[in-house]
């Protein structure tokens, strides 16, 4: 495994097998998720980039091939890794802040301790002054912010975030993209994001893995340390890579 790696995907492929056929959803896929970087994986719609996620987080085994987590082999949960889902688990009958302990809870934390550690990542995400809220009281954004609290609570080395914000509507999209990235800069993790969406991509990367359509291959690398940070929608550069990475996938899809 290469230095820095915080974790590595080596030749993993995932068939899903039925009675009557199998489906191969990802191909022989190898990449490296480097410590404390920003990496989103993008692709077509249902291409394999969530079922890749899945197996990061031991939610899902390949078929074939090797996962490591800092150079040692990876399968099954691992409490360093934690992950937020696009449709968030919040428990209805919890508070903000009970639903952020949650975690912290099953790992037999004392509630004191619970409670500071949650207090902590609950003003980490902008969230103080709602923690008895209940999630039926939030709008969507802010129930996004609880499971990015609950997953940061939980001292993950990894975050997995499978389209996060895709059921928000756009306005919501963009505020999150600019939280995300502040809540990131403030409490560094390795991140690994999952979106069909090139623009989500281009702002929030600091490495974009290109998918084909399924099943996910790696198509193309995008090195985005050109763009620099914070970022414009509207630089030269920005709406370059935009159109660069249009084409590809339009002409993924096409085929």
């Amino acid at each position: 495994m290469e230095n820095g790696s915080a974790l590595s995907i080596r030749n993993i492929s995932k068939s899903f097998v039925t009675k009557k056929s199998a489906l191969n959803v990802v191909n022989n896929v190898s990449l490296d998720v480097y410590r404390n970087e920003f990496l989103v994986l993008l692709g077509p719609g249902q291409c394999g980039k969530s079922v890749i996620l899945n197996m990061l987080a031991g939610l899902e085994k390949p078929t074939v091939g090797e996962i490591y987590l800092n150079g040692q082999p990876h399968s099954g949960i691992d409490k360093r890794i934690a992950m937020v889902f696009q449709k968030l688990a919040l428990l209805p009958w919890l508070t903000v802040s009970k639903n952020v302990q949650l975690g912290l809870k099953y790992s037999n934390i004392p509630q004191k301790e619970r409670e500071e550690i949650s207090a902590k990542y609950i003003k980490l995400v902008g969230l103080t002054g709602f923690e008895n809220h209940y999630p039926h009281q939030l709008s969507g954004g802010m129930k996004q912010r609880v499971g990015i609290a609950r997953a940061y609570a939980n001292s993950p080395e990894v975050l997995l975030m499978d389209e996060p914000f895709g059921q928000l509507d756009a306005q919501t999209r963009y505020s999150m993209h600019d939280e995300i990235l502040k809540i990131w800069e403030q409490e560094k993790r390795t991140i690994v994001f999952v979106t069909n969406n090139i623009e989500e991509a281009l702002y929030l990367a600091d490495r974009i893995v290109l998918f084909s359509k399924q099943p996910a291959t790696v198509k193309a690398e995008f090195d985005l340390s050109k763009l620099g940070r914070p970022r414009s929608y509207t630089s030269d550069e920005f709406l370059r890579m935009r159109e660069e990475l249009t084409e590809l996938m339009e002409l993924d899809i096409k085929r």
